[in-house]
Formats: structure tokens, C-alpha cells, sequence
């Protein structure tokens, strides 16, 4: 998943990182808010691309005495601090600009090369975004489910925070380009101050559902009910064990899972032969699914024997 996460993060960054250097010029040109809020958007969304990398590379550490089950969760950690930090900041520059624009004198410049930007930030926005669907249906049909279920369930934070960011850039240049359309048809700017603030609200709703999604991994969220089903059905079929009594998941990184489970042993079992079933039940479980990367069974006898 990281060598997939890797190059989509990559191209995303580098077509921010043009895209902010062109809206910048072309706001301060223009003197349009929309667009000086566009440029601090994908300053946003480059620097969150910084972030994604240091996660992705951090959380590839392997495991060690004080974190024996490695360092996975960095991912969540670094997603979030990116989606707080960075999207937080672009969204209050965007609210300042549109409160200036329609409190404060509006810019004049020509908007022809605004509408030039704009054109190339949608190709260049829709091809990093292309990039991220063909990962995130390659994952998805890898799993056996949607495309949308994944992306909301147990997609890498790194590809969900890609796909977030290009499909909310996409909407934000939809948003500049209606302002500056209104404010050339009309003469006046307040179309352009009002687009402004319709970006800063939609990065806002970015940074809050991602920030959301990565603090519920944070605290130790369970695997996807139907990865939880799998597993519980897997652990049932084994031989040497009369009934599952719990299941618990927790999902350490995208790519590994802690599994622990409750189980009735069969009665008639010799030392030797629970030791085998113990171990045949943690290779059919891992065989099965592969992220399982911990599993811990308690013997536990059903309540009245």
C-alpha cells in the first residue's frame, strides 16, 4: 500500500505546488480574493502532501521494544495534524479575503489570466485526481467492496486525504470561476468576496472530515464489519473450536490488524492438540486475510459449563 500511497501522493504535491505559484501571480494580478484564496488552497494542499509523505514514511518503521506493534498509527497522526493545521490556516486566509473584498476596496485588476489559471488548475487538479481513483478502485476491488464504502471505511488516510483534497479543489475552482465570471458580467467584485468565503467553508468541511476520520483511528477504531464477520466465520470453521464467543479488531495502520478473540475449545482436547488448534487458527485467519499481523485467542468456557 505505501509503494501505491508513494506516487500519488508525489503527483498530487507537484501539481499543487505549480498550481500555487500560478494562482498567486494571477490573484495578485487580478486583485480577485477567489483566486488569492485558490493559491492559498493549494499552498494548503502541498504542504498536506508534505505531511502524507513524512507519514507514510515514519509509519513504515518497524516494530521495536517500546512499540512493538510498530509505528502504523503515524499515519493517523500526521493526517490529522495536516488536516487540522494546514487546512484550519487556508481556510481562515480565504474568510479574510472575502471579508475584505466586501468590506474593504475590491481589487481591479484584469481577470483574463485568472480564467487562464483556473482552466489549467481543472486539468491539472482532474489528472492528480484521476490518479487517486485508479488507486483507490484497484484497493477496493482488492477487497471485495466499493469504491465509496472503502474510501469512508479502511482506505489508506494518505490516498483518502487525496482524493478529499482534489475533488474539494476541483469544487473551489468551480467557486472562483463563478465569482470572477459574476463580478466581469456585473462590474462589481462582491461576487468575487462571496466565492471567497464558499472556499473557506469548503475547506473547513475538509479539514473536519478528515480530521474526524483519522482521530477515530487514533483511539483504536475495529476493522470493517464485514473484515469483522470474516474473521469471526474464519476462527468458527477452525477445528477444535466448539463456538466464538467475542471478537475484538483494531486497526494499527491501513495495512495491519490486532485481532483478539474469545473462543469455547472443544472439551476433548489434549494439551498437544489445543496448542495445534491455536496454531491452526492464527494460519487460516492469516491466510485469509493478511493484515491480521496480531491475533491473541482467550480461552474462555461459555457461561453454565
Amino acid at each position: 500500500m505505501r509503494d501505491e500511497s508513494t506516487p500519488t501522493v508525489l503527483v498530487a504535491a507537484a501539481a499543487n505546488l505549480c498550481l500555487a505559484t500560478a494562482k498567486l501571480v494571477a490573484g495578485l494580478a487580478s486583485g480577485s480574493a477567489a483566486m488569492l484564496s485558490e493559491a492559498a488552497h493549494s499552498v494548503g494542499d502541498t504542504v498536506n502532501e508534505a505531511f502524507l509523505l513524512v507519514a507514510i514514511h515514519r509509519s513504515s518503521r518497524p516494530p521495536d521494544r517500546q512499540h512493538p506493534f510498530g509505528y502504523g498509527m503515524e499515519r493517523y497522526f500526521w493526517s490529522l495534524l495536516a488536516a487540522v493545521g494546514v487546512f484550519v490556516l487556508g481556510a481562515g486566509f480565504a474568510v479574510y479575503q472575502g471579508i475584505s473584498t466586501l468590506l474593504g476596496e475590491p481589487g481591479s485588476g484584469p481577470l483574463l489570466w485568472a480564467f487562464v489559471v483556473l482552466g489549467l488548475a481543472f486539468l491539472f487538479e482532474g489528472s492528480s485526481l484521476a490518479r487517486a481513483m485508479w488507486q483507490l478502485r484497484r484497493e477496493a476491488l482488492a477487497v471485495g467492496i466499493g469504491m465509496r464504502e472503502h474510501l469512508r471505511g479502511e482506505a489508506d488516510p494518505a490516498l483518502r486525504a487525496v482524493v478529499l483534497e482534489d475533488c474539494a479543489a476541483l469544487l473551489g475552482l468551480v467557486f472562483a470561476a463563478t465569482g470572477l465570471l459574476v463580478s466581469l458580467l456585473t462590474g462589481s467584485r462582491v461576487a468575487d468576496g462571496i466565492a471567497s468565503l464558499f472556499i473557506a467553508a469548503l475547506l473547513g468541511g475538509v479539514a473536519y472530515a478528515l480530521g474526524r476520520r483519522n482521530q477515530r483511528y487514533l483511539i483504536g477504531m475495529a476493522a470493517a464489519p464485514v473484515t469483522l464477520k470474516g474473521i469471526e466465520h474464519r476462527i468458527a470453521a477452525s477445528d477444535g473450536i466448539d463456538e466464538v464467543l467475542e471478537v475484538l479488531t483494531m486497526r494499527l495502520s491501513p495495512d495491519q490488524l490486532l485481532v483478539a478473540a474469545r473462543v469455547d475449545l472443544a472439551d476433548e482436547l489434549s494439551p498437544e492438540q489445543l496448542e495445534h488448534a491455536a496454531d491452526e487458527v492464527e494460519r487460516s485467519v492469516r491466510e485469509e486475510f493478511p493484515e491480521v499481523r496480531h491475533l491473541f485467542l482467550d480461552p474462555t468456557p461459555k457461561a453454565g459449563e
